[in-house]
């Protein structure tokens, strides 16, 4: 009886699958593959009560791997692909390594005051040769992280310095040692020379290739996380490192005072001596770090923009895919995050002498915040990952893990391009003409951020861009799109949700890409087929269904794809996720606390940090979220209860 039971239930269910996949628009939302179907996350095994906050890493020329940690300890990992690696310690009691690299039998690694060399002269398997290579000042503030060394092309190593923070202004960005905000280049023998500066918190220092690159993290003077290439000579926007550029050896020789002209620094005393917190105002003039280049001639603008809060919120190491690896996406570069615990996909190119390009999600759900990457020789990449005093999304505080691809290859964006009146969208497989025809298929916006010494900027100056016109290649895999009104040194956030592939009428991975355009390229334009307007007798029906005096009912709580794009447009996922405590409570905690809806309106643009004293980081005025959206928010927040 139980058997033919079961059975029944069985057909029932068969047959409901059927339906399902009959209904149209079903079968996308239910069936279309994930990330997780093409990049497998496993664990790296560490010994019991090993904690890997991982800070360095580095692959050996045998195939073991070197792991530094911010606790000072290095360690060799035998056999790192296997089930059971093997972990043997080489060297402890450094200070905070937050980089490693390996050459001709030695480690060189950047603790918090100098780059130091580690040998085994004795073969005994432990490093017994601490040497100083150089040696840097530190004023033994908290922040004075220091991050390397990267390996640049004439042998030399690269070294970046974090800025401290003010004591009365704690939210300012000070440098107050030389170095502090630069990034050092540094001899083979023992000389140093300071190479650039403009840097408040660049945990991401990487080699593409043999250019220089680094990623920065939102702050004051930083609208959101970037992608820079970086030049001897270079002020990539933070002014703390300014204070040195009078040195002798110094590449550059714009001051703080020079500075300050164009960007007002927004030093407003407070009355009992000290200086008020400068605080996002609406509808105030500003300007952008474009507009500020002007002026300033030695700015470097970054080349990709990482929008804060949706391509993480503090990048870290910049990597690039060999040749053979990741299938279709090889030689772009990866991005990981410390704070969202995810990895995005950056494609760049050159225009007119400039490098530019677009962001799109890759990989998230890792354990804890990613700090480092390197590639195995199986293919497969190891992230290093830390939180402790930063905070991340993911159950852990620290630890090592291995991306995997399956060698499935995934329904994505591959490249976006730019054009003299568009973008040029290359897909991985092919697309659905019909689909990819339709211009509702894609929307275009873009916008910039403030250039000031808040912290962080909301994406303001937004615009909805129409769509022109389509023309997808005869094989499927492209795409071009004519946009109307493209703005230079502005992201245009490009949605190809409507996009459909070939096979199994998937719907696009990850169907969103925020591309930098600095420079719009010469060239031909797209001729425009204008698309056919409705059939009147549509039009009639539309009006017969929705008439012109009655409203549509607004939901009281807004539905679960609605939140989740007003989360996402207002950075909000950047500090709180719905069940789990990230930088801030999660919407869970929020919800016990019982705050009527206009109570939490109130707070999210005035929070109360004295009301969630477990916190470290404050939340700041959310003065750019609209009414209508805090609200939304709000009764959303108190339905979790």
């Amino acid at each position: 009886m139980k058997t033919l039971f079961k059975n029944k239930i069985t057909k029932i269910a068969f047959g409901l699958a059927a339906v399902i996949q009959l209904m149209p628009g079903q079968v996308d939302a239910q069936e279309s593959p994930k990330e997780e179907d093409f990049f497998k996350i496993m664990r790296v095994t560490a010994p019991e009560g090993t904690l890997l906050e991982v800070g360095g890493m580095t692959m050996l020329p045998n195939g073991d791997l070197g792991v530094a940690t911010r606790r000072g300890d290095v360690f060799i990992v035998e056999n790192p692909t296997s089930s059971k690696p093997f972990f043997r310690k080489f060297a402890s009691g450094l200070h905070e390594i937050l980089g490693l690299h390996y050459e001709d039998g030695a480690f060189y690694m950047a603790q918090r005051g100098e780059l130091t060399k580690l040998v085994d002269t004795d073969q005994d398997g432990t490093a017994d040769l601490y040497e100083t290579v150089y040696a840097w000042p530190i004023s033994a503030h908290y922040h004075e992280y220091s991050f390397g060394p990267k390996v640049g092309p004439d042998g030399s190593f690269f070294v970046s310095a974090n800025v401290a923070f003010g004591d009365q202004e704690w939210w300012r960005g000070e440098s107050r040692v030389p170095m502090r905000g630069w990034i050092m280049k540094i001899n083979r023998d023992g000389t140093m020379e300071p190479y650039a500066t403009g840097m408040r918190s660049p945990a991401g220092l990487g080699m593409l290739g043999d250019k220089l690159v680094y990623t920065e993290n939102q702050g004051d003077y930083m609208g959101s996380g970037g992608l820079w290439f970086i030049d001897k000579g270079d002020f990539t926007g933070h002014p703390a490192g300014l204070a040195w550029t009078g040195l002798p050896n110094s590449p550059l020789k714009l001051t703080a005072e020079e500075f300050n002209k164009v960007v007002d620094p927004q030093k407003i005393p407070n009355g009992t001596g000290g200086f008020k917190k400068p605080e996002n105002v609406i509808d105030v003039p500003y300007i952008t770090m474009a507009q500020a280049k002007e002026q300033l001639p030695d700015l470097k603008l970054p080349a990709v923009w990482l929008p804060h809060g949706i391509q993480g919120i503090s990048n870290s190491e910049p990597i690039v895919i060999p040749e053979g690896y990741f299938g279709p996406f090889e030689g772009q570069v990866l991005v990981g995050d410390q704070g969202q615990s995810k990895i995005m996909r950056v494609i760049l190119e050159e225009v007119n002498g400039v490098m530019q390009g677009a962001s799109i999600d890759f990989r998230s759900g890792f354990q804890s915040g990613i700090l480092r990457m390197v590639w195995a020789p199986d293919k497969s990449l190891f992230i290093g990952e830390t939180n402790r005093g930063w905070g991340s999304a993911g159950e852990a505080n620290e630890g090592l893990q291995r991306l995997v691809w399956n060698h499935n290859i995934p329904f994505e964006m591959r490249t976006v391009k730019a054009q003299p009146d568009g973008f040029l969208i290359e897909f991985t497989k092919p697309v659905d003409k019909a689909s990819a025809e339709d211009l509702t298929s894609y929307t275009v916006e873009s916008f910039t951020y403030k250039y000031f010494p808040v912290y962080g900027s909301p994406p303001v100056d937004n615009k909805t861009l129409k769509i022109l016109g389509v023309e997808v290649a005869a094989d499927g895999m492209s795409a071009r799109i004519a946009v109307e009104g493209l703005r230079e040194d502005y992201v245009h956030k490009l949605s190809v949700n409507g996009v459909r592939a070939v096979e199994g009428s998937f719907s696009i991975v990850h169907p969103d890409a925020y591309y930098t355009l600095h420079n719009i390229p010469a060239g031909a334009k797209m001729v425009i087929k204008t698309p056919p307007a409705p059939e009147p007798a549509k039009q009639v029906a539309a009006t017969k269904l929705v008439p012109a005096k009655v409203k549509p009912a607004v939901a009281a709580v807004p539905t679960e794809v609605e939140i989740k794009a007003i989360l996402a447009k207002n950075t909000c996922t950047a500090c709180h996720q719905t069940d789990k405590k990230l930088i801030g409570p999660a919407y869970t905690d929020v919800a016990k606390r019982r705050y009527s809806d206009e109570k939490i309106v109130e707070l999210i643009y005035n929070p109360q940090p004295q009301n969630w004293p477990d916190y470290p980081t404050e939340m700041p005025p959310m003065a750019q979220v609209s009414k209508e959206d805090a609200m939304k928010i709000a009764k959303w927040i108190n339905s979790l209860r």
